[in-house]
């Protein structure tokens, strides 16, 4: 008896048209683009500013929500949409082999580490201790890389986030730092292409790693090539620039241009040029969420080979997690080498009680008509229990203590 042949894999032939209607238009998007730089016809714009960071269509023939090389069977956008349809099981099985299990709401992981630069300029300059800016430099001494995508600024305006291509550890230490206005780091791709760099680094946020990994599982072709390493940067969301001309300056006087380093741990920590420390309630930047962030399920950039973040108690050490062989390959070299230093992430109870805490909150976020394995696992928020009835020898409500009036909203 000859054994049934293993079923072919459905062919695929979602387009531009179908990331139109079921991510753009329904606010999936986070403005990650990845369609943008993968698009072999250059037909897919974007505008890297406030109230926009979205994809669009350019060519007129069949309107914006249609593409003709679609319809002659061009499909390499929804290939590289890291929210198209079933994108989180698609990069779990091509990094990990498997999907993640219901209690991994940090998504897979192999180590768990706090890691610091052991070099102070590194240590200094870098966020929370440095880890990213000591990774990519290592990674470029020992030819992992030839480059790397990350977030610069523009020249007059040392806020404003600009995709930058680093080639240098001194133009990896210009860059250093963290800015939570919004940057679409892939956009940094054409240049490197145009220098011909054929190794290259990704730092960015879960919404942007996460689109290496989803190209190769659906075999997108060559775009996704030069990816060879993914740096994920942990995110709960990101805020429009208005948030510095709207609230930080005419509320409590911050100008911008005084500003030497900002932070978020549990509030929006700000460092001025005079000397100043100031922390602002995250409740009062809330307005500001940027639109691409407000589905986004995926705070603990789970398809990275590092993602990192300073969640933990202090500003000193970085929060890593160590997710595929070569992060592991990485990690133990660097640690070995003395580049960083490195302790179980487990002596930080905040980080980790904050690394599950946010994670969860991030999956809640995502809609329950999408994709619901992005969702599995996650807990159901809990509903208040209802006030007790008053007991039989309660005093009259004439008689009864006037209450507190409730905090305003």
């Amino acid at each position: 008896m000859t054994p049934d042949a293993p079923a072919k894999a459905e062919r695929w032939t979602a387009q531009w048209k179908e990331l139109y209607e079921e991510v753009i238009n329904t606010g999936l998007c986070t403005g990650c683009a990845g369609c943008v730089v993968t698009c072999p016809h250059d037909v897919i714009g974007y505008e890297h500013e406030e109230g926009k960071y979205k994809p669009f269509h350019l060519e007129e023939e069949l309107g914006l929500d249609n593409c003709i090389h679609g319809e002659k069977g061009c499909t390499t956008c929804t290939r590289a949409c890291p929210r198209f349809r079933t994108w989180e099981s698609a990069a779990n099985k091509h990094l990990f082999g498997r999907d993640r299990e219901d209690d991994e709401m940090a998504g897979i992981w192999e180590q768990l580490l706090l890691t610091r630069a052991t070099d102070k300029t590194q240590h200094e300059k870098g966020q929370d201790g440095g880890f990213v800016t000591a990774m990519l430099s290592w990674l470029l001494d020992n030819n992992y890389i030839e480059g790397a995508l990350v977030s610069g600024v523009e020249d007059d305006d040392k806020w404003k986030a600009k995709p930058v291509l680093v080639q240098t550890k001194e133009e990896v230490l210009a860059t250093a730092g963290s800015r939570y206005t919004y940057c679409a780091n892939p956009l940094a791709l054409p240049e490197a292409k145009e220098k011909g760099l054929t190794k290259l680094a990704l730092v960015g946020m879960g919404c942007q790693v996460s689109s290496p990994p989803v190209m190769w599982d659906r075999k997108a072709g060559k775009v996704s090539k030069p990816f060879q390493f993914n740096i994920g940067l942990l995110c709960s969301k990101t805020f429009d620039d208005a948030i510095f001309s709207e609230l930080f300056e005419p509320k409590y006087g911050l100008k911008k241009e005084d500003m030497v380093k900002m932070n978020i741990k549990g509030a929006f920590q700000i460092w001025m040029k005079d000397g100043s420390f100031h922390e602002i309630d995250l409740k009062e930047c809330h307005q500001w969420t940027r639109e691409g962030c407000k589905n986004c399920p995926d705070f603990a950039a789970e398809h990275a080979d590092i993602s990192t973040g300073g969640i933990g108690k202090d500003n000193d050490w970085t929060l890593t997690i160590v997710r595929t062989k070569l992060g592991v390959e990485v990690i133990e070299r660097m640690i070995k080498e003395g580049v960083i230093e490195s302790r179980p992430a487990q002596d930080d109870e905040v980080a980790m009680k904050l690394l599950r805490t946010l994670s969860i909150v991030s999956r809640r976020r995502w809609p329950d008509w999408a994709e619901t394995t992005v969702k599995v696992g996650t807990p159901a928020l809990k509903k208040k229990a209802p006030a007790p009835e008053p007991a039989a020898d309660a005093a009259p409500a004439g008689d009864a203590p006037t209450p507190e009036a409730p905090p305003s909203a």
